[in-house]
Parts: C-alpha cells; sequence; structure tokens
C-alpha cells in the first residue's frame, strides 16, 4: 500500500507526461497549469508531515510493548521474589528454597531482559526503518522538484536566447537597409522623416 506522498508524487509526474502540451514548434519545452502544479506540491508538502506523524505512532507503540515488556518483568521478579520469602520462611526446606528461589530469579531476569532486549531492537529497527522511509521519500520528491526546476530554467533560458537572437537579427537587418540621412532625410533606425 502506497502513501499519500508516493501518489502525489506519481500524480505529479502524470500531470508533466500526460496532461503538459509541448510549445507550439518545439518537442521539448511544455507548457505548464501553474496553479494544478502548485495545488500538486503543496499538497505534498502538507502530507510530509501526516507521514511523520504515522511512523511516530508506530515508534510510539513500539515504546508502549517496551514498557509492558517492563512491567511482565518487573511482576516476574516481584512474584520470584514473594516466592523466594515464603520458602525461605519454612525452616525445614530453607536450603531448597534458597535455590530454587535464586534460580527462578535468574530465569525471571533472564526472561526480563530477553523481552527488554527484544522489544528494545524492535523498537529501534522500526524508528530507523520510518526514519530512513520518510527519508527516501523526500529525497525521491526533493529529485523530481529538482529536475523541474533544472529543466524549466533551461528551457527559459533557451526562451530568452532566442528572442535575443531574433531581436539581434532584425536589428541587423534594419541597419543593412539603412540610407544615408541626407540622401532622403528618412532614417529606418528612427521612424521619422
Amino acid at each position: 500500500m502506497s502513501s499519500r506522498i508516493e501518489q502525489i508524487i506519481e500524480e505529479i509526474e502524470e500531470y508533466i507526461d500526460r496532461d503538459c502540451k509541448f510549445q507550439p514548434l518545439s518537442t521539448t519545452k511544455i507548457i505548464v497549469n501553474k496553479e494544478h502544479l502548485d495545488e500538486l506540491l503543496k499538497e505534498l508538502r502538507m502530507k510530509t508531515p501526516d507521514e511523520i506523524k504515522r511512523y511516530q505512532k508506530i515508534i510510539a507503540n513500539r515504546d508502549a510493548i517496551l514498557a509492558d515488556a517492563q512491567a511482565k518483568a518487573d511482576a516476574m521478579i516481584e512474584e520470584a521474589q514473594v516466592q523466594t520469602n515464603e520458602l525461605v520462611s519454612e525452616h525445614e526446606i530453607m536450603q531448597q528454597a534458597y535455590a530454587q528461589a535464586n534460580e527462578i530469579v535468574t530465569q525471571a531476569t533472564a526472561q526480563a531482559q530477553e523481552i527488554i532486549d527484544n522489544a528494545t531492537r524492535d523498537a529501534n529497527e522500526i524508528r530507523i526503518g520510518a526514519i530512513q522511509y520518510t527519508d527516501d521519500l523526500l529525497a525521491n520528491a526533493e529529485s523530481i522538484i529538482g529536475h523541474t526546476l533544472d529543466s524549466y530554467t533551461t528551457k527559459y533560458d533557451g526562451l530568452i536566447n532566442s528572442l535575443q537572437e531574433c531581436f539581434d537579427t532584425v536589428r541587423s537587418n534594419r541597419a543593412e537597409l539603412s540610407i544615408p540621412q541626407e540622401d532622403t532625410g528618412y532614417d529606418p533606425m528612427d521612424g521619422n522623416i
């Protein structure tokens, strides 16, 4: 199941590929509906915090599991201590009770530590995965937006250069048509007689 951020990025790509028309007499320059593209980018910016919150909830759930594991471990240790106290209180089996109590405490401590270690490892893996996933989404969005900006900057520069060349050609052609003023009194560069 893809996230909303991935869907928006796909919509931007589809919009550029499918809905944007080429400029007349060009196979590389396209016309973009600025409002539509701005809406997609605005939604992308708004959804990014939602995705991060979603992964923070996952991490919070792991923290709850960790806390529950700690509580169970504490309960097991407490139960072991209670059993130890009960066994020790009986004088006839004091040595046996002491040995059993130590074994129970050792087992409970080992089990509690294992639960805590597993829960900690799982929480860390989910947190790292959530951060990496969010960073991957943002890197993908950054790449698409950067590529789009670079592409349109290049296209804009190309348009300016083309207009400058046309302007220079027209001016050069007018200069070649120029007749000295003393002959006719008309200067084509000035437009006045």
